[in-house]
């Protein structure tokens, strides 16, 4: 057991999420194993009944009802950022052992079972589109995000080449907040790179990094920037997901700034969102921190000029996140299937 007593480690024993908050997050509808977790986005819910499907299938065609959003970390970060949704208050530890963690293959088959027991609750909703709910019984798509960071699991390349080799996957979505680049390194030399991998990001200087992200790492605005100079050479689809709150990173004053980071990246996309005023950050920030969608295309117009390689591919209202596309570094925009072999 650590010393807050959060996680518990049980000697030459998978590391688990400590009881009482299990509990705490299956109630909040998570799907807990051993140290990782599921849940059904709320995108992925409306789409189970038709009513609209997220900016991943608007931008790249990702289907919604079929993503699979997990995390091989759920209550393992390295920072404790001031908008984050999630739980974090109960993250603690900064090292996964590698002898004590699940294997891929664990992972998947216990939260495949918990996100069917998430799934079946809907079959009883007449609203809902059984073919729909079906289908959403096998993935097509793995996001790696939900609670934690995910690269803090140390068998990351081996979890990423397992989903690529099921059978129905068509693409796997990795997103890190930067504070490991030895992983994505690993992830290169180890040939298990996913299909699109985004950097989070929300500060183009580092006394805003801080405020905002109050890392645990001493040399986390360094181990960010090593991830972000990695992003032009990986070879896969990246991305930049930049996210904005009122009067912590929003000003214009800031976005020559932004534009410098983003052409030093040269990611494939720039997602660029509005802090959302929902979970555990409604404890840390008002719901005026929010931007206006109006508000991030302005600043998302005005970075994409400053660029001078960027364009504005595509916005989400709804979403209040609008998507710039590099023009100096053209791919399509659309996922296509993976050929297994």
């Amino acid at each position: 057991m650590s010393c807050s007593g959060e996680i518990v480690e049980p000697e030459n024993d998978i590391i688990q999420i400590k009881s009482s908050i299990q509990e705490q997050l299956k109630k909040a509808k998570y799907g807990v194993s051993d140290h990782s977790t599921v849940e059904l986005c709320h995108w992925t819910k409306k789409s189970f009944k038709n009513e609209g499907s997220c900016y991943k299938h608007k931008f790249y065609g990702i289907s919604t009802h079929q993503c699979m959003e997990f995390s091989p970390a759920g209550m393992h970060c390295e920072n404790r950022c001031v908008y984050c949704w999630r739980p974090m208050e109960f993250y603690d530890s900064l090292e996964m052992d590698a002898s004590k963690v699940a294997t891929p293959e664990e992972i998947l088959t216990k939260l495949m079972k918990e996100r069917e027991k998430l799934i079946m609750g809907h079959y009883g909703d007449p609203k809902s589109d059984t073919k729909k709910l079906d289908e959403s019984l096998l993935p097509s798509h793995y996001a790696i995000s939900l609670s934690g960071e995910p690269t803090m699991y140390p068998r990351l390349p081996d979890l990423i080449k397992y989903l690529k080799g099921l059978k129905a996957t068509k693409s796997v979505f990795l997103v890190t907040n930067g504070q490991e680049p030895d992983m994505l390194q690993r992830l290169s030399d180890e040939d298990a790179l996913p299909t699109q991998l985004y950097l989070s990001t929300n500060a183009a200087d580092y006394k805003s990094f801080i405020e905002i992200n109050k890392p645990r790492y001493k040399d986390s605005w360094e181990r960010w920037n090593r991830s972000l100079e990695m992003l032009s050479k990986l070879d896969t689809r990246t991305v930049l997901r930049v996210t904005l709150i009122r009067n912590y990173n929003n000003s214009d004053e800031m976005i020559p700034a932004f534009a410098e980071m983003v052409k030093r990246s040269d990611a494939h996309f720039i997602e660029i969102k509005s802090y959302m005023h929902i979970g555990r950050s409604t404890n840390r920030l008002d719901r005026s921190d929010m931007l206006e969608y109006e508000e991030v295309m302005h600043f998302s117009s005005e970075l994409a000029k400053k660029s001078q390689i960027y364009s504005v591919m595509d916005d989400s209202q709804v979403s209040r996140i609008v998507v710039l596309q590099n023009n100096r570094r053209f791919i399509d925009r659309w996922i296509s299937a993976y050929q297994t072999t």
